[in-house]
């Protein structure tokens, strides 16, 4: 086990895996890291800049040098709160376009390794027991029919007072699987050694307890 314990959930879009890892790092008393947020982030500097998401050397360019400050929920951008606004649907495509982009994802790789402090961290997103925390102890794989995911995402957006469209966030979540899957760099994908949480028909206090389950599990089991 490394020195600073990590929990990687991994998963696609929607699936809940934030609302679940925030939930474990919290019932912990862990750290917790939306990677997630960060591409968010990266997009929007991006979109406020003028640059094109597919410029990969500028979007990169602009990944080195973010101006972020994680305060409690609020997420700051260059001294503006922008915790609603790395959360439209927008800045969501977007930052599944600048992270397909191998110069943005290694521009952002020590950010993210910078999370990992005592006691320990939750991280979730597409690529964190694969490529940023590869030696994490437990590795979880959280996912969910594309139709579960789209209809969750409906439901947020409602409630947000925002307009909404089903069958567009529908075929939006099937473009975003495919190019997570597809791309060359850190492509979404269930590692041999991450637990398969299949949410669809779940709610997340389950799937939050059957996380610390497995944690438990993982920490109470000798090194071999």
């Amino acid at each position: 086990m490394s020195a600073v314990p990590v929990i990687a959930i991994d998963g696609p879009s929607a699936s809940g895996k934030g609302t679940v890892a925030q939930r474990v790092a919290d019932t912990l008393g862990f750290h917790y890291l939306d990677s997630g947020a960060i591409y968010r982030l990266t997009a929007l500097a991006a979109q406020r800049q003028s640059v094109q998401w597919q410029d990969e050397a500028q979007v990169a360019a602009i990944a080195a040098t973010l101006d972020v400050r994680f305060d409690g929920a609020a997420i700051h951008l260059a001294g503006s709160n922008v915790t609603e606004a790395i959360r439209s649907e927008e800045i969501g495509s977007g930052a599944s376009v600048v992270a397909a982009l191998p110069a943005v994802r290694a521009a952002l790789l020590a950010r993210q390794h910078a999370f990992a402090q005592a006691p320990g961290l939750v991280a979730d997103g597409r690529d964190m027991g694969s490529t940023v925390f590869p030696a994490a102890p437990l590795k979880v794989f959280l996912t969910a029919s594309a139709e579960a995911r789209a209809e969750r995402r409906y439901r947020q957006l409602l409630a947000r007072g925002e307009a909404a469209d089903l069958a567009a966030i529908t075929a939006d979540l099937h473009a975003r699987d495919e190019r997570d899957r597809a791309r060359a760099v850190a492509p979404l994908q269930q590692l041999p050694d991450a637990r398969l949480l299949e949410t669809t028909a779940m709610g997340v206090d389950e799937a939050v307890a059957q996380v610390l389950s497995w944690w438990n599990a993982t920490i109470n089991t000798p090194s071999a």
